[in-house]
């Protein structure tokens, strides 16, 4: 049997997700190289998908919890926060940040301008091209409908723009 698992906090024990790892500092440092290693030395491995889950669930409860709790207009998400952005809306002028679909990053054609959107970044931003999860209605939370999987720059864009144009203030403002 699983142990509980509460629904909010930084400590979720890793074993319940996976089953098999030792959850705590030894669970964590087990995630961490396993993640750290080429894809070419996995298949499709159900225990890693599940743990590139659970960073990018993690990720995504911490950084709600941050614009739940601090003003967005004030948060910098990285180093290069100015350049991302500026860059972003040079290239997406009209991308509607506030509602976003899935064809706005998935599509064919979106594909073609995100990529080297992106890749300009390698190098620049640490595991630029790391999964994440990103919300496609930035006034509601994280959901199973709400919520689409990008690569961290996409994130960091989309993010660093609701933050500076005042979208992600609904959430801080509900608490």
């Amino acid at each position: 049997m699983r142990p509980n698992v509460p629904k909010r906090g930084y400590f979720i024990s890793v074993y319940y997700i996976c089953g098999d790892i030792t959850a705590g500092v030894e669970g964590a440092s087990a995630v961490a190289h396993a993640l750290s290693l080429p894809a070419e030395a996995y298949g499709n491995d159900p225990r890693l998908e599940a743990m590139w889950a659970m960073k990018a669930y993690n990720h995504a409860e911490v950084y709600f919890n941050l614009i739940s709790s601090v003003d967005p207009k004030f948060l910098k998400l990285t180093k290069l926060d100015d350049k991302i952005y500026s860059l972003f809306r040079e290239t997406f002028k009209d991308l509607d940040i506030k509602q976003l679909k899935e064809g706005d990053l998935k599509s064919d054609k979106a594909k073609e301008t995100w990529r080297p959107f992106c890749n300009q970044f390698e190098g620049l931003v640490e595991d630029f091209n790391y999964g994440t999860l990103l919300r496609l209605d930035c006034e509601k939370g994280y959901t199973e409908e709400n919520t689409i999987f990008a690569t961290r720059v996409q994130f960091f864009a989309m993010e660093i723009a609701r933050n500076r144009e005042g979208y992600n203030d609904v959430v801080f403002k509900s608490k």
